[in-house]
């Protein structure tokens, strides 16, 4: 079994921490040293990635992670399309949001329930009670 890697700490260079544990350690070490996180950030890319904040441009500019990231925002923003608060009712009702049923590409099995209508789009009554 091969060891694991082990990181350095941003807060405390004499610290090497398991990749796995590191995450948590940043945390950990971030609020025991206040006066050094204060000038820390950490980068857009990879929160695990601490360096001092005026290096932090430098560091984003140069990130491994940064094409990673990139590419995940180039693809296509999901977009929802909601009802205009001026269709039905009255002007001063705020629309209201009726879930659709989401089916994922990669389900190939035929849910049992296809026809069900989710409670939510019909109006309900509610009990108080004394009423």
């Amino acid at each position: 079994m091969e060891p694991e890697a082990l990181e350095i700490c941003p807060y405390n260079p004499h610290h090497r921490i398991p990749l796995s544990r590191f995450q948590y350690h940043l945390a950990s070490c971030r609020r025991k040293n206040p006066k050094k996180a204060k000038k820390m950030a950490s980068c857009k890319y990879n929160a695990c990635h601490v360096v001092p904040i005026k290096k932090l441009e430098e560091h984003e500019a140069a990130c491994v992670n940064r094409s990673t990231v990139e590419e995940e925002d180039s693809l296509s923003p999901l977009k929802v399309n909601l009802p205009n608060a001026g269709q039905k009712g009255n002007g001063n009702a705020s629309p209201s949001f009726i879930p659709q049923k989401l089916v994922c590409e990669s389900d190939t099995r035929q849910s049992e329930t296809d026809d069900y209508t989710p409670f939510l789009t019909a109006p309900q009554k509610i009990i108080r009670p004394g009423e």
